[in-house]
């Protein structure tokens, strides 16, 4: 497919919520990230638990400084980029029906960018003329009907904070074994396409 001059533009955060490397929601992840660049975005992934990311003491620090946390870690310049990209990806699987503990921490600790948008009423893109959006992938062992609505009710109070429109969600009940999303009939082209989508 022919590159657009908008995906040419676009900068993806695609950002691994698993603690565990090479799983089923790492290979989702994948292939979501390879079908956003197949469109000619830039994409960047981290591995949250690779990363020094303390959670929120709710110090309410970041009031006092305007809009930076007093929290000296990797979330520095992950806020950064959650600022300054146009797309975005997270992947987590569900532990105990919510995302990960890695993945959590990292969004309570945008209650610096909250500060700056809430109570400074500044703008949190940096790139304010370009529409930002933002997906989740997920998958779980279990099978029950409500499985990921608390992990999507999270996400999308994050991106509306981050002002990031909530555009989709692929998400994969009843995935317990290690790469059994491989074996799903189209779980890896549907991430591709979900890439794709994105940047289109």
């Amino acid at each position: 497919m022919a590159e657009t001059t908008q995906a040419k533009r676009l900068k993806v955060l695609a950002i691994a919520g698993s603690p565990r490397r090479g799983g089923n929601t790492d290979t989702l992840l994948d292939q979501a990230a390879a079908g956003a660049a197949s469109q000619g975005a830039q994409v960047k992934q981290i591995v949250l638990s690779d990363l020094d990311i303390a959670p929120c003491l709710h110090c309410d620090g970041c009031i006092q400084t305007g809009g930076i946390c007093v929290i000296e870690d990797d979330m520095q310049w992950i806020h950064n980029d959650l600022r300054e990209y146009d797309r975005f990806i997270l992947a987590s699987p569900i532990f105990f029906m919510g995302i990960t503990a890695q993945a959590k921490a990292m969004i309570d600790r945008c209650q610096a960018l909250w500060v700056i948008k809430y109570r400074l009423k500044l703008p949190i893109t940096l790139n304010p003329q370009m529409d930002r959006k933002g997906v989740f992938i997920s998958v779980g062992a279990g099978k029950y009907d409500n499985l990921f609505q608390g992990s999507i009710a999270t996400l999308k109070s994050w991106y509306v904070t981050l002002d990031i429109k909530y555009s989709a969600e692929l998400v994969f009940p009843g995935i317990e074994n290690y790469d059994a999303i491989s074996k799903h009939p189209s779980a890896l082209k549907d991430a591709f396409a979900l890439g794709q989508q994105l940047v289109s």
